[in-house]
This record gives C-alpha cells, sequence and structure tokens, in this order.
C-alpha cells in the first residue's frame, strides 16, 4: 500500500533511509529542511501487509528520487510520477533502472557516486588557501555566470533560488576570486545533520590547472567533516575523479539521473 507520509511518520522514515545515509541525503536534507507539508514537495511511502516501509518516493518541485532496498511497488510509484508529471527521476543504479521497462525516457545520465568522511588526504596549508573565501547571497549571478561557461554544466541556474539557498542557509560554499569576479568555486546542497552533497565545483576555462579547485575543496570539505557530516559527490569526467580521488573520496556506487 502507498500513502502520503506526514509528520507522524518522521522517525518511521528516518530510521529506514538512514540505513544508507549517503545515498539518501537528498531524501534526509529535503525533510529535514521542508517536511511534509509544503506545496513544492511530497513524500509517499510503501508499506506491506504488516504496515513495513519497504519503499520512499520524494517529489521535490518537479523532481523525483526513490529508495528502497525491498520489493517495492515500482508501477505504483510510477503511476504518481505521471500524476505529478515528473521532469526528472534520480537515484541509486540498482534501483531506479527499473523503470526503463515503464517508460521511455528522453535522456540518461550515470555518474560515479563517492564519498569523503576522512581529513586524512586533505592539505594542511596550502598558499592558495589565503585566496579562499566563503561565498554569499551577493555572489549568486556572478556563479550562475561562471556556470554558464562550463560545458559539463548543461542545467540552468536560477539566480534567485541560488541567493535563497545561501541566504537561509541550505548551501553554502568557497570561491576564489580574481579582480572581484569568481573564477573557481565549490558549492554544497541538500546539507542535513548528518551528510551534505558537493556541487558545482569549477574552475572559469582561462584559470584552470592552477590547483583553485582543489583549494575550495579543501576548504569547504575540512569544514563538513569538522561538523561531523559525510561528503558525497557525483562526477563522469576522469579528469574530476582523479582529482576526488586526490582528496580521500572513495566511489561507493552508481547514481542514475533520467529526463522524462
Amino acid at each position: 500500500m502507498i500513502r502520503l507520509l506526514n509528520d507522524n511518520d518522521y522517525n518511521l522514515l528516518m530510521d529506514y533511509v538512514k540505513r544508507e545515509k549517503e545515498i539518501n541525503l537528498f531524501i534526509i536534507g529535503d525533510v529535514e529542511n521542508y517536511g511534509f507539508n509544503q506545496d513544492f514537495q511530497k513524500v509517499w511511502g510503501d508499506f506491506d501487509d504488516n504496515g513495513k516501509l519497504k519503499g520512499v518516493l520524494l517529489k521535490y518541485r518537479d523532481s523525483f528520487v526513490v529508495y528502497s532496498r525491498d520489493d517495492y511497488d515500482l508501477e505504483g510509484f510510477y503511476n504518481i510520477m505521471i500524476k505529478e508529471d515528473f521532469k526528472m527521476l534520480s537515484g541509486e543504479k540498482a534501483i531506479i533502472e527499473r523503470f526503463e521497462k515503464l517508460h521511455n525516457f528522453s535522456k540518461k545520465r550515470e555518474t560515479y557516486f563517492s564519498k569523503l568522511d576522512s581529513m586524512d588526504k586533505l592539505e594542511n596549508k596550502n598558499q592558495l588557501f589565503s585566496k579562499v573565501e566563503r561565498i554569499n547571497e551577493e555572489d549568486a549571478e556572478d556563479i550562475a555566470n561562471l556556470y554558464d561557461l562550463i560545458d559539463e554544466f548543461t542545467t540552468e541556474v536560477s539566480v534567485e533560488n541560488l541567493k535563497k539557498e545561501i541566504k537561509e542557509g541550505f548551501k553554502r560554499g568557497y570561491c576564489i576570486k580574481d579582480k572581484g569576479k569568481i573564477i573557481s568555486v565549490a558549492q554544497t546542497t541538500a546539507e542535513n545533520s548528518s551528510s551534505a552533497m558537493i556541487v558545482g565545483v569549477c574552475t572559469h576555462p582561462d584559470y584552470r590547472k592552477k590547483g583553485y579547485a582543489s583549494a575550495c575543496m579543501n576548504k569547504l570539505c575540512r569544514e563538513l567533516l569538522s561538523e561531523g557530516k559525510t561528503l558525497c559527490l557525483f562526477y563522469d569526467n576522469p579528469n574530476a575523479g582523479k582529482i576526488y580521488k586526490r582528496l580521500g573520496f572513495e566511489d561507493i556506487g552508481k547514481w542514475l539521473m533520467y529526463n522524462k
């Protein structure tokens, strides 16, 4: 049986998804930050005959995330997504690739999913660290302009949403500037009490291979790890993967993203 979850289901949901807190950081972060009663967010649970939770479907705006290690109601979740007019579906590969049997997706992207839970490989000293500064809401337009120059970044960034997320503490990051303009940046998203996703790591094409992105990542990762959080990220660029592994990230699986 599938039903909408509510505030009374909070502990039940968290007990289920925190079995794999890295994979479920989006679900954990969205529920911790926004709860169950927002116009833009809904959470459904699939229960067995004994009332045991066996699958979770989260809607955040027009994107959906699925999690289950059990025999969940695939068609039931899919019918909800169709009714809610989904634009994107994502999740751990083994969990969501079954949806390909039900839908002819327009686009599929497969990435590595990596985590970092130790400072052992992070640098303690680097002359670039003095150039690294924390981003604030006034940097939002500059960040969006930088992203427009990055070939791998195909999703349009809303400056207003970025400003709001930084202002309200849902996102943080570090950058390096030259002549007042951001030339390299690393940010978080989906931060929750136990983990955070690193996103948007990039450097202006004219300033690459100088260690700027690594310096921003070092600062951001050290800060988050000192708070007891596990860090996660996606990558599909082998060169980016080499940088992340030098910092101590380890691949733990594959992540799929489908466009309707």
